[in-house]
């Protein structure tokens, strides 16, 4: 039997920071992606979550632009990006696997109503912008807007994923051997209510739910590919250096809550504990020799 493995592909990986946010800059990251992850489906079960944080943020521009009618609500956007994302994936890897049945499933993931990062936002989403733009931006559309390196996004809510609703379709694709892409963007959000569940106005990490799902699925491995190489101590100065193989003690000290490596460090971290099993984080173009301990950083207990 197959090991399965839980993908996090970033959403900045499939949109370079800084180049234009258009469907085939997206699609060239995706084949890419498709080409990359096809030699691991030989030996890995496969169950992808994408993140969205570029593309959700284009879609809200592109909703503020238009006046004529209200906006929708970020959980309906993110609903958006998740289909998408998610087929433009589903058709890169149907042409490249060989066979295997690929599907994309709209996933909801619950959220805590009362989780404080309602009253804090801090996920980047949208294109980044230069920092004299600040006040321009803050009075045209109202938004929270936070430095990001050198330049300045926007920031919006992002509770931590609590249960995967959808989790019993999951399990069933992949009891029938499908290749799934699941969580798009982190899930749409929703809170309970009753029997059922309504959306709320947030973005959840996508790496924290890869997490939750990898933990849900009893994953043998979570990967998280992004637009870095591996997670670097002492990173931006003369000193920097990959850390290649840690523990998740060691690598506590970067789960700071960042909105750039910080959350990938903590959902890492959380599989590990909580799973016994090694977790690893690198560049999307490396996926095979991360996986084999030879890029990228490996985590284990």
């Amino acid at each position: 039997m197959k090991k399965k493995l839980v993908i996090a592909l970033g959403g900045n990986a499939l949109l370079q920071r800084g180049e234009v946010l258009s469907a085939e800059n997206q699609q060239r990251s995706i084949e890419l992606f498709a080409q990359t992850v096809t030699s691991l489906a030989r030996d890995y079960q496969l169950v992808i979550v994408h993140g969205n944080g570029p593309q959700v943020g284009l879609l809200a521009l592109q909703n503020a632009a238009y006046t004529g009618s209200p906006a929708w609500p970020l959980d309906i956007l993110v609903a958006e990006s998740q289909g998408m994302i998610g087929v433009a994936i589903a058709q890169a890897l149907t042409q490249c696997a060989g066979g295997t049945p690929v599907t994309t499933l709209m996933t909801r993931v619950e959220v805590d109503p009362d989780d404080a990062a309602f009253a804090t936002p801090g996920k980047y989403i949208g294109p980044v912008y230069p920092p004299e733009q600040q006040p321009e931006l803050e009075k045209r559309y109202g938004w929270t807007i936070k430095a990001d390196g050198q330049h300045i996004r926007r920031v919006v809510p992002s509770p931590a994923p609590k249960n995967i609703v959808d989790g019993d379709a999951i399990q069933t694709l992949l009891a029938a051997g499908h290749t799934v892409i699941c969580c798009g963007g982190g899930g749409v959000p929703v809170v309970a209510q009753g029997d059922s569940y309504r959306g709320t106005e947030a973005v959840i990490d996508k790496d924290l739910t890869a997490a939750v799902l990898a933990c849900t699925l009893d994953a043998d491995h979570l990967l998280i590919l992004t637009d870095a190489d591996a997670v670097y101590e002492h990173w931006g100065t003369p000193q920097a250096r990959a850390l290649r193989h840690v523990t998740p003690e060691e690598l506590a000290p970067f789960a700071a809550p960042d909105g750039a490596m910080g959350p990938k460090a903590a959902a890492v971290i959380q599989f590990v504990k909580q799973s016994g099993n090694a977790a690893f984080i690198g560049a999307l173009k490396d996926a095979p020799q991360i996986l084999a301990g030879e890029k990228g950083t490996c985590v284990t207990r």
